[in-house]
């Protein structure tokens, strides 16, 4: 009994952190995808870790940016969904993980994992929003 709790809790923490750090799937797959652009380019460490950190910054900026000047609503659930696809596609992929031994059924574990990733995509965007909010109203 004290084994299903504990895997209980250790799943609610692991889709608390996945929540919390949603906003930054992004960022980190495209600084990944930098690093190993300069690193097979050549790079050496320090220039692909550069590359990557660079990256992410600007994936970031680019997204406040585009909250914070454009008009459009489209054009600003466009750059909202840039980074929340990253981020459902990760909450999917976590819970799908995280469940797939304790889930029989494949119906049932494709959507808890779907319902999961929704919820985390749908957080993305708000604190995404919330942060561009929060920038440009200083």
């Amino acid at each position: 009994m004290t084994l299903i709790l504990l895997a209980f809790a250790l799943t609610i923490a692991a889709c608390v952190i996945a929540y919390n750090l949603a906003v930054y799937a992004l960022p980190v797959m495209a600084g990944i995808s930098a690093a190993q652009l300069a690193w097979g380019a050549g790079a050496g460490i320090l220039i692909s870790g550069l590359a990557a950190i660079a990256t992410a910054v600007l994936s970031v900026a680019f997204v406040i940016l585009a909250l914070g000047f454009a008009k459009n609503p489209v054009l600003r659930l466009f750059a909202l969904a840039l980074f929340a696809v990253p981020a459902t596609i990760a909450g999917y992929a976590l819970v799908y993980g995280i469940t797939k031994n304790a889930v029989d059924s494949g119906l049932a574990l494709n959507l808890l994992g779907g319902v999961a990733g929704l919820i985390i995509g749908v957080s993305a965007i708000v604190n995404l929003n919330a942060l561009g909010e929060s920038v440009f109203s200083r």
